[in-house]
């Protein structure tokens, strides 16, 4: 897959504010600082279109970007912030649980985890809560260059056995640096984008 053009976000809070032209949806989620606006950056080809931050829990909207006018990339606030108050908290979930049900162009979940660690109370809750609604969804270990070449395989092992991934769900190891998983993902997307042409054409005749 090629990036020839990514538009500016469109910024949403509310499901009147979504997008209303029907174009496949790909949902970003991950835990505060676990490199969100690096992998969407990665994966549409810009250094900054995506804001990085050194404080966590920045993005406090849903960011629906246009990539080669055919699709979506959701960027969406990051949870597990501690000093996140309350009331932010408790927006956030109305604000996910509103997409994740009313949402048919929701096409597919990238759930980001941090892998230089075990995942996180809040990284299965979310991971089960994406379930919950039989939303299909891959994986994404970030910051993978940061783990040392003779720990991986350890470390892979233990996002297996905490995460318990579904059958049909992948779990990639992705760095922002490197590269590595960047090509997974733009097959993972591709894939989903030409089954959904080859649906709607199966419709049409």
């Amino acid at each position: 897959m090629e990036v020839i053009n990514v538009e500016e976000p469109i910024i949403a809070v509310r499901v009147s504010q979504y997008p209303d032209d029907k174009k496949s949806e790909f949902l970003i989620l991950g835990r505060s600082n676990v490199g969100k606006s690096s992998f969407i950056n990665t994966i549409i080809n810009r250094k900054n279109l995506a804001r990085t931050s050194a404080k966590p829990g920045k993005t406090q909207t849903l960011n629906f970007y246009l990539v080669n006018k055919e699709f979506y990339i959701v960027d969406v606030p990051g949870y597990g912030y501690a000093a996140t108050s309350k009331k932010q908290i408790e927006k956030f979930g109305v604000m996910i649980e509103e997409y994740l049900k009313q949402r048919v162009n929701l096409k597919h979940v990238f759930l980001l985890v941090d892998y230089r660690h075990k995942p996180t109370e809040d990284d299965i809750l979310m991971y089960k809560f994406l379930k919950y609604y039989n939303l299909p969804v891959t994986i994404v270990c970030t910051k993978y260059d940061k783990v040392n070449r003779s720990l991986r395989a350890k470390q892979d092992d233990l996002i297996k056995k905490v995460l318990v991934p579904a059958l049909g769900d992948e779990i990639v190891n992705f760095s922002s640096v490197t590269k590595v998983g960047k090509d997974r993902v733009y097959e993972i997307i591709e894939n989903i984008l030409n089954k959904n042409a080859w649906n709607n054409s199966v419709i049409l005749l």
